[in-house]
């Protein structure tokens, strides 16, 4: 049974979901960003699902049951996993590489994702990278122009517009600041 779970965007959730379905007596055979993977041939199938979706529930998270949710999950998955692997580079547009990637004309994805989220693609994109610029200035291993270089942005000042106009302050404010506060990439939209 492959199952789709909406937010499920954090790789930290994974080991407490899985001890909790594993507590609850269901066989999880894999478990990765959005996408639950039961093998239990013995079990009720209903019995699993309720189990199933008590433990997502009680994390804030829910079973996706139609295929543009599935979607716009696997777009955010994909970008989320982009931000990971620093340094980001594109050696062409994020169109084409969402396009190719996930088999699907890039204007059906971004007016499917637009849709379901208020938001399009790339200001999530933008946001994202945004998060973890926040997060690679608190751990102060890095200059501005190193974490824009990282983020594949051609100039730090170009970078420097976009967070002051997402987070409200500028960079070195925002290293300065004693309360600076990161969003989970699922609060992002």
């Amino acid at each position: 049974m492959k199952l789709y779970i909406k937010n499920m965007v954090c790789s930290r959730c994974l080991k407490v979901i899985k001890q909790e379905l594993k507590s609850l007596g269901v066989k999880v055979e894999s478990l990765e960003l959005g996408i639950l993977i039961i093998n239990d041939k013995n079990s009720i199938q209903e019995e699993i699902l309720h189990n199933v979706e008590k433990v997502l529930h009680s994390n804030k998270f829910e079973i996706i049951h139609s295929s543009e949710e599935i979607l716009v999950e696997k777009i955010k998955h994909f970008l989320i996993n982009k931000i990971e692997k620093l340094p980001l580079t594109f050696k062409v547009n994020l169109s084409l590489v969402l396009s190719s990637e996930l088999n699907h004309e890039y204007k059906s994805l971004s007016k499917l994702f637009s849709h379901s989220e208020k938001i399009t693609i790339e200001k999530y994109f933008i946001r994202l990278k945004i998060e973890k610029v926040k997060e690679l200035i608190q751990l102060k291993q890095h200059t501005f122009s190193e974490i824009g270089y990282l983020l594949d942005y051609n100039n730090v000042n170009h970078l420097s517009r976009q967070f002051k106009e997402i987070v409200g302050m500028s960079m070195t404010e925002y290293k300065n600041y004693d309360d600076s506060k990161r969003n989970h990439y699922d609060e992002i939209i």
